[in-house]
């Protein structure tokens, strides 16, 4: 909402006021979705002055057009502001929808991808783990590390807000109860498992680190400065820890927090894992959106994609 507030005060002079209007969102639309110009371009309508004031607060990342991705994001964001406050929402209305629909079509022709962090599998996983050594932070790291992934590969917010209260031990290492998540704002969901098991080398990894940093009571994991405990982190802390990580392996992609929430998904499909199994511990409600975790690089790792050869080596065998 700060941008959507930024944005129209710097674009019409004035503040931005509710309902808002139908002209506002599809300007909105104009400014930041990328089309084609009559010289064949990629551009938007968002003035540059604009645009460079909304990348100095901070409030962009770069000057252009909005990915279809963020986009959709701010207009969901704003119509649900709107049903807070019990207004009609403009983003219901047939004219951005026939808008956004078109836009998203045309950004599929031309070849435009969300931008998936690369999949920490468990190759990339164990070369994250060897950079981490016996100091208090290359504990904390590889606990981290493990916990995020042996769990069902938590969300950087998730393992930002772990809590020893929600930690049980078990014989075979731990039980975490995850009470909150992205899918699970309301408590538990009907038909879903909110015990994730944190077990073998993920437990001993948990377990050293609480050994070692004498946590006791509130956040799992902390910031470490030395040899001296801080406070919580951050989802960021999480994102910055996994690419620093990353960049020490010398592992190439493009990696950040949700690499681990993706490298289980596709470790999980690579080691024929049945999908309602792998849902219970990542804690997916949709099939599409699981499956879209799966790397497309693994696809050959599949087994129905042998199926030919393997009708082939049948045939064979009844030969002989």
């Amino acid at each position: 909402m700060r941008y959507w507030q930024n944005w129209h005060q710097l674009r019409f002079g004035s503040p931005l006021t509710f309902p808002v209007s139908e002209a506002c969102v599809i300007q909105f639309l104009v400014d930041h979705l990328r089309r084609t110009n009559s010289r064949g371009e990629l551009t938007s309508e968002l003035p540059p002055e604009v645009d460079r004031q909304l990348v100095a607060a901070g409030l962009k990342g770069k000057p252009g057009a909005l990915s279809m991705a963020t986009v959709r994001h701010r207009i969901s964001l704003l119509s649900k502001f709107h049903a807070m406050q019990r207004l009609e929402s403009p983003c219901a209305l047939p004219s951005v929808r026939i808008l956004l629909s078109t836009a998203s079509k045309a950004s599929v022709k031309r070849g435009e991808r969300p931008n998936k962090k690369t999949a920490a599998t468990a190759d990339v996983l164990r070369a994250l783990l060897d950079t981490c050594d016996d100091s208090l932070l290359g504990i904390r790291d590889r606990a981290i590390l493990l916990f995020g992934f042996a769990s069902g590969g938590r969300r950087r917010s998730e393992i930002a807000l772990a809590d020893l209260r929600d930690l049980r031990r078990v014989p075979e290492g731990f039980v975490y109860r995850l009470e909150h998540s992205k899918t699970r704002q309301t408590g538990a969901i009907a038909g879903s498992q909110p015990d994730k098991p944190v077990l073998g080398e993920a437990a001993k990894a948990l377990e050293d680190w609480l050994q070692s940093s004498g946590v006791s009571e509130g956040r799992l994991f902390r910031s470490v400065q030395g040899n001296r405990i801080g406070l919580s982190l951050s989802d960021r802390s999480i994102a910055n820890m996994v690419k620093k990580r990353a960049l020490m392996a010398g592992v190439a992609g493009d990696f950040a927090g949700h690499s681990l929430r993706s490298g289980f998904a596709t470790e999980a499909g690579k080691q024929g894992i049945p999908l309602s199994q792998a849902m219970a511990m990542s804690d997916h409600r949709s099939v599409p959106t699981f499956l879209g975790y799966v790397q497309t690089g693994e696809v050959t790792q599949n087994p129905a994609a042998q199926l030919l050869q393997r009708m082939g080596q049948v045939k064979d065998e009844q030969k002989v």
